[in-house]
């Protein structure tokens, strides 16, 4: 068994059988039935899954490496992306040049689109997919393990309770991110911090760059970093599809002190950021990191002002500022007239008009959160203000 069997992603010589397996397994094939054929699926699922089995079979026959998988899906990718956006801009990606590798960090709104989007803009640039980073609270099915893993997905336990047991996972991750950066020249796709940003307060959690040194500690911590080429990377979405979920979620906390989640709602969330309108998605590469890599809180704070200032800021985000209860009088906003066209500018009042509507009046200020949260980031840093 080798070092890091129990997190990596498979290799091309075990796609072949993954594959077999995915095809064989009945909780895959219903979400697909599903997908494919949602009014027929309760009546005529015995009949549809085998078929479904049968074509993708066919289809993925001869299918032998990663590389090969991904292009085989990459144009299924691109019209899931063309139905849910209004299109995806991306900036920053010519500095990535062929034959490096990066470790790409990034703010942190949806569970399965966040590294799709990364993928997306390092893909049409004809470089290498990034290995994804992903929890291991999300692979609660086999097929669901299988499918991430086949996507150059590699496994963060979570989960763990000891602490000496989540000693030695960091550990693990920390030698497999420096690994695959500096040996395999495979780029890592990770968050910024464990969970996604609900309130749009974008920030990144410092044990995740001390995680980074964990391995090499004989090494000084500034060189390490800069080794593994640490690059900010910003996602920005016009708009969330699951925003209302996220809204009742900090009110139910805020009100209670408390949330649990129901089951299926980790499923329900990637369904619906992969399927729901999102309006326009932009990607900002910004480059490798250079200063602040003397400690890792001073990382952290460089890390911040970085992504917040590659987010994209929508005209949503400023009518949300606008009606914010706790937008900072010392910063000079401007409103969202001043700087987009009447005819975008219009487009946007009237879809967000119809989130606040389909939002409990209780629930509204947790929505508008949101979208103001990333003004005020972007504009304290724009300042010099600390965040």
């Amino acid at each position: 068994m080798g070092e890091f069997d129990a997190i990596r992603p498979y290799a091309d010589a075990e796609v072949p059988d993954v594959v077999g397996r995915l095809l064989a397994d009945e909780a895959f094939l219903d979400i697909l039935t599903q997908f494919r054929f949602p009014r027929l699926a309760g009546t005529l699922g015995w009949l549809l899954k085998p078929l479904i089995a049968y074509r993708l079979r066919l289809e993925f026959r001869g299918i032998a490496s990663v590389a090969a998988l991904q292009d085989k899906v990459e144009p299924y990718v691109d019209r899931t992306i063309e139905r849910a956006t209004d299109g995806v801009t991306y900036s920053g990606v010519e500095q990535l040049k062929a034959g490096s590798a990066y470790l790409f960090l990034a703010n942190h709104r949806d569970i399965v689109m966040d590294p799709a989007f990364v993928n997306y803009a390092v893909y049409h640039a004809g470089l290498p997919t990034p290995r994804i980073a992903i929890g291991d609270n999300l692979l609660q099915k086999p097929f669901v393990s299988d499918l991430m893993r086949l996507n150059k997905s590699f496994i963060v336990h979570r989960s763990l309770s000891g602490r000496r047991e989540k000693l030695a996972a960091y550990q693990l991750l920390s030698a497999y991110i420096s690994h695959s950066i500096r040996h395999d020249c495979e780029s890592i796709w990770i968050a910024q911090a464990e969970g996604r940003a609900k309130d749009g307060d974008d920030r990144t959690d410092s044990a995740i760059l001390k995680m980074f040194h964990m391995s090499r500690k004989d090494e000084p911590f500034a060189e390490v970093i800069r080794s593994l080429k640490l690059t900010p990377v910003s996602i920005s979405y016009e708009y969330d599809p699951c925003d209302q979920a996220k809204a009742r979620e900090l009110f139910t906390r805020a009100s209670s002190g408390s949330y649990a989640k129901a089951p299926g709602e980790d499923d329900q969330s990637i369904a619906l950021g992969i399927t729901g309108y999102k309006g326009r998605v932009h990607v900002h590469f910004s480059p490798p990191v250079s200063a602040g890599l003397e400690d890792s809180k001073q990382l952290a704070q460089e890390m911040d002002r970085q992504i917040l200032s590659g987010y994209r800021l929508f005209p949503v985000h400023y009518l949300a500022y606008a009606m914010w209860a706790e937008r900072d009088p010392a910063l000079a906003v401007p409103a969202a007239a001043e700087l987009f066209p009447a005819a975008e500018l219009a487009a946007a009042q009237a879809e967000w008009s119809k989130r606040l509507a389909n939002c409990p009046a209780e629930q509204q200020p947790y929505l508008v959160l949101q979208y103001a949260n990333p003004v005020r980031n972007q504009y304290r840093v724009k300042a010099g203000l600390p965040l």
